[in-house]
């Protein structure tokens, strides 16, 4: 299983990034896709799921009503659209499968198989 995490770059305060996570290797179906994000400061820290069950997602109160994350089975990918991005936004973003469970949690030791992130930089 190969997670490739794609999007990242430098954006204003109150800009906009789409990030990309595609899988290679099996479907992702019967799992659940998290993104995580870390900074220098913070541990891994759970941002938003969603399940290939049922679409039910999850999202960190610190982006809830900003980011929203979508799946195109078709394309096995999923994506986090960032919206209203502010300054502690910054951080590289990891893209993760969760395959015990097909449901979502924002806790990072029970993802699996992880991408090799990509930063997303918020500055003016």
């Amino acid at each position: 299983v190969q997670l490739q995490a794609s999007g990242g770059g430098l954006v204003h305060p109150g800009g906009s990034l789409r990030l990309s996570c595609e899988e290679s290797g099996i479907t992702l179906d019967g799992y659940a896709i998290g993104w995580f994000r870390r900074t220098q400061d913070k541990e891994r820290e759970g941002v938003s799921c969603i399940s290939t069950r049922d679409g039910s997602t999850y999202y960190a109160d610190s982006v809830k009503g900003r980011f929203s994350i979508s799946r195109d089975h078709t394309k096995n990918t999923v994506y986090l659209q960032m919206n209203k991005l502010r300054p502690d936004d910054m951080a590289i973003y990891y893209c993760a499968t969760k395959r015990i469970s097909p449901w979502c949690s924002g806790y990072s030791y029970e993802f699996d198989d992880w991408g090799q992130g990509t930063e997303v930089t918020v500055s003016s």
